[in-house]
């Protein structure tokens, strides 16, 4: 059976080559792996997904049409108190 060929992808930092037997795969260094905590620690990484619920769709547009009417009122339990 011949040997299977290491595979390697792109550092997702610095877009450098990276071997699956480095050490800090799928990252080409320590630093490249910091940078990239960084930004999901910032918010730079955004998982977003579809609201597929028709009742949550419903309350989000009740509450868009609520503030054109009313600016000043920022959140629906503000009325509640």
């Amino acid at each position: 059976m011949p040997k299977k060929k290491p595979i390697s992808l792109r550092c997702p930092i610095c877009r450098t080559l990276v071997l699956r037997t480095s050490e800090d795969f799928p990252f080409c260094s320590d630093r490249c792996r910091t940078i990239d905590l960084g930004k999901w620690a910032s918010g730079g990484y955004v998982i977003s997904s579809k609201i597929n619920d028709p009742e949550e769709l419903e309350s989000i547009a009740e509450a868009q049409s609520r503030k054109q009417f009313d600016p000043d009122d920022d959140d629906i339990s503000s009325r509640e108190r």
